[in-house]
């Protein structure tokens, strides 16, 4: 069974799914027929963007591989089938390196990049029973390519997804799923919220995109969905930035 865009009718898991690109996410893929489970550290976010999409909503810490594991079994009764896999929840840390500590340090790459490796191992016998057109996204950023000396903890933990999606499309296309990523730049989430609100600090950011605006996050959310349908079927290992033409031209 089909829906819109190729998608296959297996469930996803987003992560992060309470706000923000996580939130478009299960939005976007709920428009084509996919059941979502909403997984955040928030609770009540969580629950409260499941009632939207008419889905499952949970409350897991990814920081937790225990917590991560405790919510596989709960969450492949609710959606019936787990196909894929949307990492989207994150954390920024913005600490330069001179001031950041090993517990701001740790709770940035535990989120970001050890969050997504627990998902996806948590999950691979539900992904390998679904097959075919199994798949996962990573949400990483053009931080993943472009450094930023106020947030080194997010900026390696970014560029660690392109990492570990490269080395699980690798390990896992013997089992015919697919893993990629997606490069947001400048999109309006509450993470980029309080520079946003600073119109001179917008202004400028502007500037830098060429086509003159910051994105919001159903553009994400629907490259997202392309890249979990079986339209990229032939798409595994690779990083798709979406930022407006930033990283082009700075």
């Amino acid at each position: 069974m089909s829906t819109a865009l190729g998608s296959p009718a297996t469930g996803v898991v987003v992560t992060g799914g309470g706000s923000g690109i996580g939130r478009a996410c299960a939005l976007a893929l709920a428009e084509v027929g996919r059941p979502v489970a909403v997984w955040d550290v928030n609770g009540a976010a969580a629950s409260s963007v499941a009632q939207e999409v008419d889905g499952f909503g949970l409350e897991v810490d990814m920081r937790s591989l225990a917590a991560v594991q405790d919510g596989v079994a709960a969450t492949v009764e609710a959606l019936g089938s787990v196909g894929g896999l949307v990492h989207a929840a994150g954390v920024a840390g913005p600490m330069p390196v001179d001031f950041i500590d090993d517990e701001s340090w740790d709770a940035v790459l535990d989120v970001n990049l050890r969050g997504q490796a627990y998902l996806v191992r948590a999950f691979l016998p539900a992904l390998r029973a679904a097959n075919p057109g199994s798949a996962v996204v990573g949400i990483a950023s053009v931080e993943a390519i472009v450094g930023n000396g106020m947030i080194p903890a997010y900026c390696s933990s970014k560029a660690g997804v392109l990492g570990l999606t490269r080395s699980l499309a690798h390990r896992l296309s013997v089992d015919g799923i697919r893993i990629n990523a997606v490069c947001p730049g400048a999109i309006d989430t509450p993470m980029l919220a309080p520079l946003l609100a600073i119109p001179e600090a917008r202004k400028r950011l502007e500037e830098r995109v060429p086509m003159g605006r910051v994105a919001q996050p159903m553009e994400i959310a629907k490259v997202v969905r392309f890249l979990l349908s079986d339209e990229a079927g032939y798409m595994t290992g690779s990083s798709v930035v979406v930022d407006g033409g930033m990283t082009a031209v700075n």
